[in-house]
């Protein structure tokens, strides 16, 4: 069981991530798009194939838990995991559109997860793990859920400074009002962008083969505007510190977010650097 204090911040993340879930479901078409090659490569990294039984943990509105059912066809199934079941909703209806019958969504803590010991033939995830308060004990679970020989692919962010869409907002915000600096060991965005951080927590996990690697690609926006509305709508810490400000100050923050954005122009769009850490790990026979 959680802390107390473990328990209060899940509690604050459901509520904050099913507060954005629509903002999510408004903006998946751009985010499916724009992130299909990663989706792709957590499929590959962990060895998906026809057949296979998989979780995908902080399945948010489907993705990769989509592209996963599509993977293993219909003699295989996967289960999408998520603290906030009004991400999960718009995740079946995705499931529903695409005509997809082999992937299922249920709500859950990731570091408490609700099955047998070798349950699963692989394990992946995109953005979830950094914002647990007790990843060691994620890294635990999913070795035990896994089955020996299976394998889990997880992508988390890296560095902030490249990943400056991300940090852009925060900046703003921060030439408004004080901020106090974020503590490096809570969850957050970037709590595994080091190097080797994760793959030493699915280490000592018992994992083997383990690979951590940095994973570089570009996202872009038709304008500085889209960039500003899509997150505002999605992001959840943003709106939380944009709900304090005046309306004046929200202004002032918009206008230093589109300029500053505006400079990322190249071929008439908005045009970021991202950098994804990307890490996998087998499970031994």
């Amino acid at each position: 069981m959680p802390t107390p204090d473990n328990a209060k911040m899940i509690e604050g993340q459901r509520q904050d991530w099913n507060r954005v879930a629509g903002g999510w479901e408004k903006w998946d078409r751009l985010f499916d798009q724009q992130m299909a090659f990663l989706n792709h490569r957590l499929v590959a990294d962990a060895r998906l194939h026809e057949g296979m039984h998989v979780l995908d943990l902080g399945s948010g509105t489907g993705y990769p838990a989509l592209l996963g059912a599509q993977t293993v066809g219909s003699t295989g199934s996967v289960v999408g995991m998520d603290l906030a079941e009004h991400m999960l909703a718009a995740a079946t209806r995705k499931a529903t559109r695409l005509g997809l019958t082999n992937v299922s969504f249920k709500t859950g803590d990731v570091t408490s997860l609700p099955f047998e010991p070798a349950s699963f033939d692989a394990v992946t995830s995109r953005f979830c793990l950094m914002f647990l308060p007790e990843i060691p004990k994620a890294a635990s679970e999913i070795a035990r859920v896994l089955k020996p020989g299976s394998w889990v692919a997880a992508a988390v962010w890296s560095a902030p400074e490249k990943n400056p869409s991300i940090g852009l907002s925060m900046a703003a915000i921060k030439q408004v009002i004080d901020l106090p600096p974020p503590d490096p060991t809570a969850p957050g965005i970037f709590r595994l962008a080091k190097s080797g951080e994760l793959a030493g927590l699915f280490q000592q996990a018992g994992l083997v083969d383990v690979t951590d690697q940095e994973f570089l690609a570009e996202w872009s926006y038709a304008s500085a505007d889209e960039y500003y509305t899509s997150l505002m709508e999605i992001a959840a810490p943003v709106q939380n510190l944009m709900a304090k400000l005046t309306e004046s100050q929200q202004q002032d923050v918009k206008q230093r977010i589109t300029q500053a954005a505006s400079q990322s122009t190249r071929g008439g769009r908005i045009v970021f650097p991202i950098a994804v850490r990307i890490v996998a790990a087998r499970k031994p026979l």
